[in-house]
């Protein structure tokens, strides 16, 4: 490291896009200081086995970190855990213990926190689940309960409802649209995902707005909007999510949709600052305008890209990926890649031998731009390059033709 620098990139947050940002640097040759803030005390973790295996007790919480005390040591990087950023200012960032942390070029990576529902209270019965920490509290909860209502019909819902299901209590799901899921994969292959549930004995209430929150000493109530009340040991809120953003409003970019950011990975009028992971909004050339992507894989591949750029090495965008996801719920794989938002309709083909094993592919004109299987990763892995480029029908029929997958409609 150079010993007499003007130079320091501090990155503020220390999840997976801040963590991956550091490192790339460092395998990039960058040898100027860097600091890395997070806000939570303990080790870098990967969140995505926070509603799955954490939760189930299946791993303890040494088995999600992200890397070890004497990785992160080896970085030589100035580790600010612990540490909340609640401002940033011109070449400096504001800490909650009213220390600043001059910067040269910041990198911001502070993720998303679970969104809230009006009168939510803070309570031991009611949960949300975000943080590992969130998951150690939810898991000995449902240790101890009968009962569970889960609020919104997402995937951290669904995947806490497949681990209550598992463990034998009680679960109810309440989402205020006709049908869970739809929001992210469209009605037709929500309800699929839906069934998946009812399959396995979860009760689903749909057009149902949450009004109040009760606790008590023996449970909590949900009062629904046409006065049913659902009584629980333990309630799980899981209605989306909002861009930790407040900490950036001395930028003065607008933040109303996360941190807009362009190819490369810099902030909108801001050269020395750049954004990676839930948190940022980058533009993409495949879609022709901005978009937040909520997935594992694209916070590591924006890591790399801005890395790159700060490291001086020829200016980098994005590799175009299409979004992945994947999700486990009683023992199926879902996965997604692509943007199912954009899609004008959808196709519904099952796959051969494999019973309840279905595609859904998502088209805008006559281009596909998401696919879905459940429990097939075989075949998901044969549609990823077909999204990513956005190709033609002609194309994807001919590869569902040799797959041998046969429409249900």
């Amino acid at each position: 490291m150079s010993q007499h620098s003007s130079r320091r990139v501090v990155i503020v947050g220390a999840s997976l896009g801040g963590l991956r940002t550091a490192e790339a640097l460092r395998a990039a040759g960058f040898e100027e200081p860097i600091t890395l803030v997070g806000e939570e005390p303990g080790l870098p973790y990967d969140r995505p086995p926070l509603s799955k295996q954490v939760l189930a007790g299946a791993w303890s919480p040494d088995d999600v970190t992200l890397c070890g005390k004497a990785d992160l040591d080896a970085l030589d990087v100035d580790q600010r855990l612990g540490c909340r950023a609640t401002a940033v200012e011109e070449g400096r960032v504001i800490l909650g213990s009213g220390e600043s942390v001059p910067f040269s070029d910041l990198v911001i990576a502070t993720g998303v926190a679970a969104r809230r529902l009006p009168d939510q209270p803070d309570g031991e019965r009611i949960h949300v689940l975000r943080t590992l920490d969130d998951s150690i509290r939810l898991r000995d909860h449902l240790r101890r309960s009968r009962s569970l209502v889960v609020v919104g019909g997402g995937f951290i819902g669904a995947e806490v409802a497949a681990v209550a299901r598992g463990q034998g209590l009680d679960v109810t799901m309440v989402e205020v649209l006709p049908t869970p899921f739809a929001r992210a994969l469209g009605t037709e292959v929500g309800q699929r995902c839906a069934q998946l549930h009812l399959d396995h004995d979860t009760r689903i209430i749909v057009n149902a707005l949450v009004t109040k929150f009760e606790e008590s000493d023996g449970g909590a109530r949900v009062t629904l909007g046409d006065g049913r009340v659902l009584e629980a040991d333990c309630v799980l809120v899981g209605v989306g999510t909002s861009p930790n953003t407040r900490w950036l409003s001395g930028l003065g970019v607008d933040f109303s949709d996360g941190v807009p950011c362009d190819e490369g990975g810099r902030v909108d009028g801001r050269e020395n600052v750049f954004a990676v992971g839930d948190v940022a909004a980058w533009h993409s050339p495949t879609y022709g305008h901005r978009h937040r992507v909520e997935h594992w894989t694209s916070a590591g591949e924006q890591a790399r890209t801005v890395a790159h750029n700060l490291a001086g090495k020829p200016p980098r965008r994005n590799a175009v990926q299409a979004p992945y996801f994947w999700s486990d719920q009683y023992g199926t794989k879902l996965q997604l890649v692509g943007r199912p938002d954009l899609a004008e309709r959808v196709r519904i083909l099952e796959v051969p031998d494999k019973p309840g094993s279905v595609v859904g592919t998502f088209w805008r004109s006559s281009r596909i731009v998401a696919a879905v299987t459940f429990g097939a990763p075989v075949v998901l892995a044969r549609y990823r390059p077909l999204v990513t480029a956005m190709a033609s029908e002609e194309d994807v029929r001919a590869t569902e033709s040799r797959l041998a997958l046969w429409p249900v409609r």
